[in-house]
């Protein structure tokens, strides 16, 4: 796929939906609020023209720190069209977690959220680099200070309608992906202007199928790749739609979402799955407009599907991505789900396993994933040396240990650092997790590996129970038995310990690393 020499992603993405006659078309939901494609365009041109006024150039960085919002959608576009450099964090962090990202991406501008302003006070301090802050909302900072504090309302207000695109080259720099930092601070992905476009297009659209008549809705935040992608992009690059909303994601608010908007693709991860499903009353709600889901971030039980497809109707297509590649690149397909499986490759990605040697390993062993494809990130941002481990010439390895089947559907074992050696042989903790949810008492759990102090890592499980059951010394040897009796004897959980919740990152994946500290 080849795309032309200069090329901006805002184009591809948003602007050629007027040269499509679709200005007049509604895209974006938010609330009672609606905007079509040429007031969306015309918004982004203002809030480009906005960064431009306060410094913001080609390559430099945004830093977007931003709730679902309209504002977000405007923003990143804005940063987009005039060439500058996105970054985009979470929106409820610490202020030492701004603190690094603030001197990590060294951000020209930043846009945040007014609810953050305090916190983001003590945070740019000692920003060197931080110029302006575009606060969206009324609480803006009026105290002295050689940061530009600005109102995104009015200063949006009074920049023109018209935007000048910055002349891009399609292997310019256009954004940063972070990683889920399972180990330290996250790294940027460091993404050209056609990375994002290129999987687009093999996945979304050429895989997926999603269209011009598809709304979408998402549980995980725009400023995570997974559902800038799903939620955004995606629909944007076919002339759909996306409804957003800014609260916490619930079950009952998903909920209410669908019964408003109606979506037709549903953007969530397993832990939302289970949520959903054990609200009470779910039998009793109409999901009959969506047309699928997508799952991603953990592997997706096979007992989860089974109960969301019995009780809801909606396929979920489950699928592994990464910020190193922006998105999946392995996936289920609308009417093609083989249920536990990550599904078939993408086309346009190439992959391949391989033992600790680096050599190719029959269909059927686990090994480590590497994948090759024009999405790939350029580098991670001041890691020279990780860098060049992770992207070895074309391919990426991502630490994942997976093997395929004969019919070429991938099947997920879990991280390589997450992998555990119980008598000498190699553990997979989501193949115990996927046991263990089987039981009718259990609601989540995870496993991780426990060192008791004699040096010999073996299986704990953190259980989250149904609210029916009790956590009693006679629940914790029946679900012994219960593994014993499905699996090799050596997987069995050694230590069970009864949690009301299982700590989540805010990607929403199970935060292994505190549990491994427990």
């Amino acid at each position: 796929m080849e795309f032309p020499e200069r090329f901006n992603m805002a184009d591809y993405f948003l602007y050629h939906n007027l040269e499509e006659g679709r200005a007049d078309k509604v895209c974006l939901y938010f609330k009672d609020q609606k905007w079509t494609y040429g007031e969306t365009a015309r918004m982004s041109n203002r809030a480009g023209n906005a960064l431009r006024e306060l410094g913001a150039n080609i390559e430099d960085r945004v830093l977007i720190v931003l709730p679902d919002c309209p504002e977000f959608v405007w923003t990143w576009f804005g940063a987009a069209r005039i060439g500058a450099v996105i970054t985009m964090v979470n929106p409820l962090l610490p202020v030492d977690d701004y603190k690094y990202y603030l001197d990590y991406t060294r951000a020209r501008v930043a846009v945040v959220h007014q609810s953050l302003v305090e916190t983001f006070v003590k945070a740019a301090e000692g920003a060197r680099y931080l110029r302006a802050v575009l606060v969206v909302g009324d609480n803006a900072h009026n105290a002295a200070s050689r940061i530009a504090w600005k109102s995104f309302r009015d200063l949006t207000a009074s920049a023109p309608d018209e935007c000048i695109a910055a002349d891009t080259h399609r292997d310019d720099l256009a954004i940063w992906l972070f990683t889920s930092g399972s180990t330290g601070h996250p790294k940027g992905a460091v993404h050209f202007q056609h990375d994002l476009p290129y999987n687009t297009e093999v996945f979304a659209k050429r895989t997926m199928g999603v269209s011009e008549n598809d709304l979408t809705v998402s549980v995980p935040k725009l400023f995570f790749g997974y559902a800038t992608g799903t939620n955004l992009l995606f629909p944007f690059a076919v002339g759909g739609a996306t409804a957003l909303f800014e609260e916490r994601s619930t079950a009952e608010k998903v909920f209410e979402m669908i019964e408003r908007y109606r979506p037709t693709i549903l953007t969530t991860v397993p832990t939302m799955i289970n949520s959903m499903l054990s609200v009470e009353g779910a039998t009793e709600k109409d999901l009959s407009s969506l047309r699928f889901c997508y799952s991603a971030g953990e592997a997706l039980p096979v007992e989860l599907y089974n109960r969301w497809k019995e009780t809801f109707g909606a396929e979920i297509c489950d699928g592994i991505g990464s910020a190193e590649m922006f998105h999946i690149y392995i996936t289920n397909r609308p009417g093609d789900v083989k249920p536990g499986s990550l599904g078939r490759l993408v086309e346009g990605y190439e992959a391949k396993i391989t033992d600790d040697a680096g050599n190719e390993v029959p269909p059927g062993t686990m090994g480590t994933l590497a994948v090759k494809g024009d999405s790939a990130a350029l580098c991670y941002w001041h890691a020279h040396e990780k860098s060049k481990a992770t992207f070895a010439g074309d391919w990426f390895t991502c630490g994942d240990q997976v093997h395929v089947d004969a019919d070429g559907y991938f099947w997920y074992h879990g991280r390589s650092d997450d992998m555990l050696k119980v008598s000498g042989v190699y553990v997979a903790p989501a193949e115990i997790e996927n046991c263990l949810l089987q039981h009718e008492a259990v609601l989540e759990c995870a496993v991780v590996g426990h060192d008791p102090g004699d040096g010999l890592i073996k299986p704990k499980a953190f259980i989250v129970l149904r609210e029916s059951r009790a956590a009693d010394d006679e629940l914790t040897s029946t679900l012994k038995e219960f593994v014993k009796g499905r699996l090799a004897l050596y997987k069995y959980p050694r230590w069970i310990e009864y949690v009301h919740s299982l700590p989540k990152n805010d990607r929403g994946k199970i935060d292994r690393k505190s549990l491994k500290q427990r």
